[in-house]
């Protein structure tokens, strides 16, 4: 079995899933009066997502199995992923959308922590290529992903500190 093309294309089919929720969320919200924040480094965080799924494809030991810990440590991040998407709901995109006189979300993961969908994905781009026992893609991935959410939950902060 190709393990490291099942698992890659399962979470690539996840995402692609998440995106298309995204961009509806995200349409229906800007059609509302909303307004984007932080657009330029969108495109970053696309390329990033991207070149980590096509790397812990490429770096796989095609013959080696998966190790199983890691693989049920992804799968509760998926729960996790999935607490914060309903909790969300018509709110949840992949940008920074500034909706006017929204509440902010203060209960599901949001009690526990600001950001909680940047945890799951800090976890996320660690975890995934320890599945598949690639150690270095895991930490260049992840210093790479730190750079940028440095970057975005600046400017995520500043936009939730308007109606805060």
């Amino acid at each position: 079995m190709d393990w490291p093309a099942l698992i890659v294309g399962l979470v690539a089919l996840e995402r692609l899933a998440e995106l298309i929720y995204a961009n509806r969320n995200t349409n229906a919200l800007l059609r509302a009066g909303a307004h984007e924040i932080g657009r330029s480094h969108y495109p970053l965080i696309v390329l990033l997502h991207l070149s980590w799924l096509i790397a812990v494809y490429a770096f796989a030991d095609k013959g080696a199995p998966p190790v199983w810990f890691w693989i049920a440590m992804f799968v509760l991040l998926q729960a996790a992923r999935y607490w914060i998407l309903v909790t969300l709901g018509r709110y949840w995109t992949t940008r920074i959308i500034a909706v006017p006189n929204a509440p902010l979300v203060a209960h599901g993961p949001y009690r526990f922590l600001r950001h909680p969908n940047y945890a799951v994905v800090i976890a996320e781009i660690a975890v995934l290529p320890l599945t598949l026992g690639e150690y270095a893609v895991a930490i260049v991935f992840s210093l790479l992903n730190a750079a940028l959410l440095w970057w975005r939950i600046r400017v995520e902060n500043a936009a939730l500190n308007a109606r805060r």
